[in-house]
């Protein structure tokens, strides 16, 4: 079975490349809409948290954590919006069902780093919380169901159901 490329018609639809594109497109702006805001909360609170009076207390690891908690948090936004850009910079170009392909691949670079922000974040949360060796555990994990839900169980999935077509 082969991967569909941006051009090709799915079986069982009866539509074009560019209509097929335009349902796409509107998909993939609805699941970017539910991340983006998640991530614009989490990156906003983020970015709180070095103004606080506890922030200057905290160990050097613990702010270090806190920076690259940050710097993934701004990657992350910037892919996700990057996948509304993309489209704004090269809509009316007739690339429509070549810009669904590379927003899609930059929506999942998106969730990617989100992955690891969210990571960086419950290290930093828990580190200061609990102040266990417990720690790595818990989040490793908490990595391990997130990466089952969000990419292993979606990939059996397409493995399980895709063959029957």
């Amino acid at each position: 079975m082969g991967v569909l490329g941006p051009r090709d018609t799915p079986p069982g639809r009866h539509e074009s490349p560019e209509q097929r594109a335009d349902r796409r497109w509107a998909e993939l702006l609805q699941e970017v809409r539910v991340i983006q805001t998640g991530v614009q909360i989490l990156f906003g609170f983020l970015l709180t948290v070095v103004f606080t009076p506890r922030f200057a207390t905290l160990q050097q690891t613990d702010k270090t954590i806190y920076v690259v908690t940050v710097l993934l948090g701004a990657a992350t936004t910037g892919a996700l919006v990057g996948t509304v850009t993309f489209h704004r910079l090269v809509a009316g170009h007739r690339l429509k069902p070549e810009t669904v392909l590379w927003a899609s691949r930059l929506s999942l670079v998106g969730i990617v780093l989100l992955l690891a922000t969210v990571t960086s974040a419950l290290l930093l949360i828990l580190r200061i919380a609990m102040n266990n060796s417990a720690v790595p555990w818990v989040v490793a994990g908490l990595v391990a169901w997130f990466m089952l839900c969000w990419f292993a169980l979606p990939v059996w999935v397409l493995h399980r159901y895709a063959s029957k077509e």
